[in-house]
């Protein structure tokens, strides 16, 4: 199956009041699991493996071939138009053009057509600079739990879609995220990229966030947001508080 709605919520139980646990973007693959009475059906998530509920009316489906494919390419921009079946979608930055072939897939049924432009994070060399290129274009997005896109992405959604940008595979949560990774001892010795990750009181992985340089962090909290970052953790710099406690860098290239 493939998600052919923008952004698509996946939820806990098949319910539409049940907590949103993550998000498939226009495009990604995933398998069904289970399916209820009501269209509901149980997805797991072909990318990262991750799974919950979806209204089987989100997702299309396409051929063996198609799901086997190694996806490329995804979309660059904030936001891109796809022709879907003859009329206009808006799907988000880093949305999949699965089985695409010259801007044009067929999912069964339905034909989709994309004339944007088209990023192949294979082809990127990591820098500084495109890191940054990368998370800015996050900026002000609103906090989401659960959400991983540019209309509403929680701290570890916003770590892994900068990373699949990036082309590097990230797990899902920040629980999973923190186990991958070479640990960076030392905040000077922090590289543009880095991810920062944070405990509560009883040591538990809570938040994480991406190091600009060893002072600075943009993060999900609230919005997505520049603040400062020292040994102790994060300082918001609106508000002058200590919001975060600092646990432990990961290096990941």
């Amino acid at each position: 199956m493939v998600c052919c709605v923008p952004v698509s919520p996946m939820r806990a139980e098949p319910s539409h009041k049940a907590e949103m646990v993550s998000q498939q973007l226009f495009g990604e693959k995933s398998f069904i699991l289970e399916t209820t009475a009501d269209k509901w059906v149980k997805i797991q998530l072909k990318y990262d493996s991750y799974q919950g509920w979806v209204q089987l009316s989100h997702l299309a489906g396409i051929d063996e071939d198609q799901y086997i494919k190694t996806d490329k390419d995804i979309t660059s921009d904030w936001v891109s138009e796809v022709d879907y079946n003859g009329h206009k979608m808006f799907v988000p930055l880093g949305s999949s053009l699965s089985a695409f072939k010259n801007g044009i897939a067929f999912w069964r049924k339905n034909s989709v057509h994309f004339k944007g432009q088209v990023w192949n994070p294979e082809e990127v060399q990591i820098t500084p600079k495109l890191i940054k290129q990368t998370v800015y274009k996050f900026l002000n997005t609103s906090y989401l739990w659960g959400g991983k896109s540019v209309f509403g992405i929680d701290c570890s959604g916003f770590a892994q879609m900068t990373y699949k940008i990036l082309n590097i595979h990230l797990p899902r949560d920040a629980r999973q995220q923190v186990e991958e990774g070479e640990a960076v001892h030392f905040l000077p010795e922090a590289h543009c990229g880095d991810l920062a990750f944070f405990d509560n009181e009883e040591g538990k992985i809570i938040h994480v966030g991406i190091l600009l340089n060893d002072h600075e962090i943009i993060h999900s909290a609230g919005k997505v947001r520049i603040d400062k970052i020292d040994t102790q953790g994060i300082l918001n710099l609106e508000t002058k508080e200590r919001t975060h406690k600092l646990r432990i860098i990961k290096r990941y290239f």
